[in-house]
């Protein structure tokens, strides 16, 4: 893609919606036409329904680590959280295990960050009565924010660290978001920088190398920052430091992490007492 700033991408849609953008970009960077783009991110759109809404409460991984939670979520609960923020929760947590179940996933932009997307995108539409149309143009934001976090730093939990998986999930989530509420390019700009500054050193410590823990509950953190940096960015607050300036820092961050803290299992929770004796166990 030719994108390789978010200034670059925003120059590119003052004379159309950012969405329209990163169609074009697509389209001219794989040779296809724009219904054949169309139709390829519809059914990304239609893939990340199934692991929320087919959701097997009774499914477990091999390793015995991951199920069950994202019944728990679902009901009024103690009322701690309106039910929106639940089903945000519960989605996300519904698609890591889905894919800690070695079932079919989105991987928005790798399989451990996939409960992000769809855990804001979903109860959304749900809420609002979007048309699926919708929600394929965000998935065209975010892909265009998410295209420029891969070329400028990573989307690599081994490369960067979590921040590079769920926090650029969480950053792509926060401008698709904007979109879908009507904001800007520059404030999906800012909800993207916000969502990356609060997600920086996040590291990648998989316990027993699973996606697992604490990966699958990490989406929910993902979920719920993306949901309110968007709302700061769709109230006026802004980004002290442009996006692509905390792209690069993130970048330095990923780089400046020991290895033990990007997906080696080496330090962090995977280095607990805990986490040695399930690795052993597994």
């Amino acid at each position: 893609m030719a994108f390789s700033s978010i200034e670059g991408l925003l120059a590119a849609s003052r004379t159309c919606p950012v969405w329209e953008a990163v169609l074009a970009d697509d389209c001219a960077d794989r040779g296809v036409e724009r219904r054949k783009s169309l139709e390829q991110m519809a059914a990304l759109w239609a893939a990340m329904a199934p692991p929320v809404r087919e959701y097997d409460p009774a499914a477990r991984s091999h390793s015995g680590l991951t199920g069950g939670a994202g019944a728990l979520l679902e009901g009024a609960g103690p009322g701690l959280c309106p039910p929106f923020l639940r089903q945000v929760m519960a989605a996300a947590l519904k698609t890591g295990e889905c894919n800690a179940c070695m079932k079919r996933i989105v991987a928005a932009p790798t399989a451990g960050s996939s409960g992000v997307l769809p855990a804001v995108l979903l109860p959304l539409q749900a809420r609002d009565g979007l048309e699926d149309s919708r929600m394929v143009e965000a998935l065209y934001v975010a892909a265009g924010f998410g295209q420029v976090i891969a070329t400028r730093a990573s989307i690599s939990g081994a490369e960067g660290g979590c921040q590079a998986e769920v926090g650029s999930a969480s950053a792509m989530a926060a401008a698709a978001l904007v979109h879908l509420m009507g904001g800007t390019g520059e404030q999906m700009a800012h909800a993207c920088a916000l969502a990356l500054s609060n997600t920086l050193g996040l590291v990648c410590d998989p316990v027993a190398g699973l996606v697992e823990v604490p990966c699958v509950t990490r989406n929910v953190m993902g979920a719920m920052n993306a949901l309110s940096c968007a709302e700061l960015a769709l109230s006026g607050v802004r980004s002290a430091i442009p996006c692509d300036e905390v792209i690069d820092a993130m970048r330095s961050v990923g780089e400046a992490l020991p290895a033990s803290l990007r997906e080696t299992g080496g330090g962090g929770l995977a280095a607990t007492p805990t986490g040695r004796r399930l690795a052993e166990e597994l």
